[in-house]
């Protein structure tokens, strides 16, 4: 058959092209991917262990003094003067207010003058009771009158000591008129200035605060409560012997106060207005540095999760159906397993049910991949981490 003119022309073209593509094709290797697909992606894994990792909790708190006394005065009276500098320290027994001691010293004094009287007619009452009895002896009174003598006697005895008692109570109410500290602490402002009639203890003159040691006082939510006693039961938290936790407390600011304390006290109660459990911790405050009201935050060391399972924060990815990690399989395809996450510890999330040790776990290249898709493991870096550090601390479980 006679081609056209410019099929020639064509021919010529084509022929060295499909050679080409020819020579390209026996070039390839043998075991490579089909043409046109997809490289398996390169990602980093970590292979799950197990370690015992220290649990920390984190809760807002507030200081308190460990007492906290309203001074209040126990006689009425004007107030003359105050005694002390506010804001001060005191110490217990020093005056902090002195009232009109006037008016206690004229009953003392009316008191003290009854009492000489009435030691008076008691004296008189022994000595006739005296004179009477061997009168009585001899037959020459009748017993009736010795009887008297005697009633006498006790009556005056009676008086006496009521009056000792009156005397007491005016030496009380003069002593009242000084009022003192009861503990050793910081004093705070006056709260009735001079001159101003005091009516008892009705009335607050000021308050004297202990401040060393230091209460520092913090609720915890009913919710976290149950969590935290579930994986006690169930062997995911040990707890410090005793429950003895070390405390420390983060001030406003961020620094760490440099004293710890521990958990001296957890009500059984739960807060019925808050839905929280109080529970307090004390601290050494010698330098003053807390001061009794300021919101901190109290940080509680000492417990531990054995045996834990732990995996980098950007491994575990969410879905639907909740929190889940790729794993690599025998084959080296990706596994999308479902996971219960814990708290966190360091940069890494506690797994608690979904992974067992000896599997790799894909920490990058998550976004390139699917479920089912095949993957290469990429060498790790030098010096590169492989799992989060065993000595970082876990954070405050309400962070879930």
């Amino acid at each position: 058959m006679k081609l056209p003119r410019n099929s020639h022309a064509a021919f010529a073209l084509i022929l060295p092209l499909a050679l080409l593509t020819h020579i390209a094709g026996c070039d390839k290797p043998a075991g490579g991917p089909p043409q046109g697909a997809m490289p398996p992606a390169q990602v980093s894994v970590i292979t799950v262990e197990t370690r015992d990792v220290p649990v920390r909790y984190e809760y807002v708190a507030q200081t308190a003094g460990y007492r906290e006394v309203e001074v209040r005065a126990r006689v009425t009276g004007i107030l003359l003067r105050r005694e002390y500098r506010e804001g001060s320290p005191v110490q217990k027994g020093q005056p902090l207010f002195s009232i009109d001691p006037a008016p206690f010293q004229v009953a003392l004094a009316r008191a003290e003058a009854d009492l000489s009287v009435a030691e008076v007619r008691l004296a008189q009452a022994k000595r006739e009771v005296a004179r009477l009895k061997p009168v009585r002896e001899a037959n020459a009174i009748s017993q009736k009158e010795l009887d008297d003598s005697v009633s006498a006697e006790a009556v005056a005895d009676a008086e006496v000591k009521s009056v000792r008692a009156r005397v007491s109570e005016a030496r009380l109410n003069l002593s009242y008129a000084r009022v003192e500290s009861p503990i050793a602490g910081i004093a705070g402002r006056v709260a009735v200035s001079e001159g101003a009639l005091v009516s008892g203890p009705n009335v607050l003159l000021t308050t004297v605060t202990q401040t060393d040691p230091m209460y520092v006082t913090f609720g915890v939510a009913d919710r976290e409560y149950l969590a935290l006693r579930r994986d006690v039961e169930l062997g995911r938290v040990r707890l410090p012997a005793g429950r003895q936790f070390q405390a420390r407390v983060k001030l406003g600011d961020g620094t760490l106060y440099d004293s710890v304390g521990t958990l001296g006290f957890t009500d059984v109660r739960v807060n019925a207005q808050t839905g929280t459990t109080e529970s307090r911790a004390e601290f050494p405050n010698k330098n003053n540095r807390l001061r009794s009201g300021e919101f901190v935050r109290i940080i509680l060391d000492g417990a531990l999760r054995p045996d834990a399972i732990v995996v980098p924060q950007r491994a575990v990815l969410e879905s639907p159906k909740g929190k889940f990690v790729y794993v690599v399989s025998a084959d080296n395809k990706a596994e999308a397993r479902p996971v219960e996450a814990g708290e966190w510890s360091g940069d890494g999330w506690v797994i608690n049910n979904g992974l067992k040790p000896g599997e790799r776990v894909i920490t990058d290249g998550v976004m390139k991949i699917g479920p089912g898709a095949p993957v290469q493991i990429a060498a790790p870096a030098a010096g590169a981490p492989t799992a989060p550090s065993a000595n970082s601390a876990g954070k405050n479980a309400d962070k879930k």
